[in-house]
């Protein structure tokens, strides 16, 4: 009877060793640098990002009748397809899952909200909306930041006066290069994002022009002193611009190839070596 045990024992053992090393084989490495444009375009929203190691995803959402609906165009908008199906609620279930983290033990995932209704009436709902998932939110006053699983961020149409005015908030704002010489904290605004084509000529052809080089490098610098996370959107989408992006140490490098940037990521980013 004894030895009988002692198998059993051993047999669980085994099989629990096995089944973790099994998951960890096939669990995504996280990528703390990609960022998901559009991910709502993707087949299946979200779920295809974290199954590429995405900790980034951006979503863009439009107000209608009292539900934030998630769509590039209003004209494209679906009642199914709200920001708590898509995203807030898949978000919780992995948090839930995974001891507290969208990755086991991985860093915070970042959820960009677009609004592209109007600022404060969209914001309104989406902050009453937030609070229901506050277990798994950053939660932010005036002068600081309680980290958590997931970090949301609004950007697009931004209520930004009216955020200004909470004393307790479950979303940050989403700065511009503009900000960089402001004087919001970085607590409010976290993340600097701006349009890679007003700033920059080159497109990913050819050599990347030194002065442009130093520009990025530069401003990648002055973002960090201020203790901000960079964002540029529009950038070309290949590896000869996510390779400078890279290098300059750009904290979120936009794409819509997820397999691409995943595969130049694990190959190159030494934060996101398994």
């Amino acid at each position: 009877m004894k030895r009988t045990l002692h198998f059993l024992a051993i047999a669980a053992c085994s099989s629990a060793i096995l089944t973790s090393a099994s998951e960890k084989k096939d669990s995504p490495v996280p990528l703390p640098r990609a960022h998901a444009h559009n991910d709502y375009e993707h087949k299946r929203p979200l779920l295809d990002a974290l199954d590429h190691g995405f900790c980034s995803v951006e979503a863009d959402i439009y107000l209608v009748e009292g539900q934030l609906l998630v769509a590039h165009d209003r004209d494209k908008v679906s009642p199914e397809r709200t920001i708590q199906k898509l995203y807030l609620d898949p978000l919780l279930q992995r948090a839930q899952q995974n001891g507290g983290r969208i990755y086991r033990g991985g860093p915070t995932v970042t959820l960009l909200v677009d609004i592209k209704s109007d600022a404060e009436a969209t914001y309104r709902v989406l902050r009453e909306v937030l609070s229901q998932y506050a277990g798994m939110l950053c939660a932010f006053s005036p002068r600081s930041m309680k980290t958590n699983a997931v970090l949301v961020v609004v950007s697009g149409n931004r209520p930004r006066k009216m955020m200004e005015t909470e004393g307790l908030r479950y979303a940050a704002l989403d700065g511009r290069l503009e900000d960089l010489s402001g004087e919001a904290s970085n607590h409010f605004i976290p993340l600097i994002s701006d349009n890679w084509t007003h700033h920059f000529r080159w497109r990913g052809l050819g050599p990347f022009p030194d002065e442009e080089r130093r520009k990025l490098r530069d401003i990648v610098a002055k973002a960090h002193a201020q203790g901000r996370t960079l964002r540029l959107w529009a950038t070309p989408d290949r590896a000869a611009a996510w390779k400078e992006l890279l290098a300059a140490g750009v904290d979120f490098i936009n794409t819509d190839d997820l397999p691409g940037l995943r595969a130049f990521l694990l190959k190159n980013d030494q934060h996101a070596a398994p």
